[in-house]
């Protein structure tokens, strides 16, 4: 039995892919120094080192496609390349996780 397929990536522009790609590990990196779901702290440490490179290449996406004359970001296709890419689960890990039943502390 073959997976299923996951459905096309809709048609990007390099530079709006390099500002979907910059921002997905952008999340990734900041989700692995999340306080409520961090581990060790020598793993979050060389994830808050490698944000900051992540942040210059998202920041030069959004300069490259700003210098491209792409003046506006085109959410509703953004959003469903992200969805294609695992982004919603992967922006959840930068989230607070839910009270599972635990008092106030």
């Amino acid at each position: 039995m073959l997976p299923p397929e996951h459905p096309p990536l809709p048609a990007l522009t390099r530079a709006e892919s390099a500002f979907v790609d910059s921002w997905l590990e952008a999340v990734d990196l900041l989700g692995r120094t999340n306080p409520a779901r961090a581990t060790h702290t020598y793993s979050a440490l060389r994830a808050a080192q490698a944000l900051v490179g992540r942040a210059t290449a998202l920041r030069e996406a959004l300069t490259w496609m700003h210098e491209r004359g792409e003046s506006e970001v085109h959410a509703h296709t953004l959003a469903r390349a992200l969805r294609v890419l695992d982004g919603e689960r992967r922006a959840g890990r930068v989230t607070v996780p839910h009270n599972r039943g635990v008092g106030p502390t």
